[in-house]
């Protein structure tokens, strides 16, 4: 890799604000803003929105969609494919 192109590649505390939780990880991301941590050092820290310990995949509280409805109703309204 050519010197002097790449960002800088350290520490960052990423934390979910609508869950509460921070984690500690490695990124390229920069803040003004600094956190203590648990190991008593302190780092960058970048609040997130949504994180996976509050998306409604990871938490199990995703809604699954009714495709054979939307299937059925599409039909209803257009016909059938292929009515050979």
């Amino acid at each position: 890799m050519r010197e002097g192109i790449h960002p800088d590649y350290g520490p960052v505390v990423f934390r979910d604000r609508a869950a509460r939780h921070a984690f500690l990880t490695r990124s390229t991301m920069t803040s003004d803003r600094v956190i203590e941590w648990e190991d008593g050092n302190t780092y960058p820290v970048v609040d997130v929105e949504i994180s996976n310990v509050s998306h409604p995949f990871y938490t199990g509280t995703a809604r699954v969609l009714d495709t054979a409805g939307r299937v059925e109703r599409f039909e209803r309204r257009y016909g059938k494919r292929g009515g050979a």
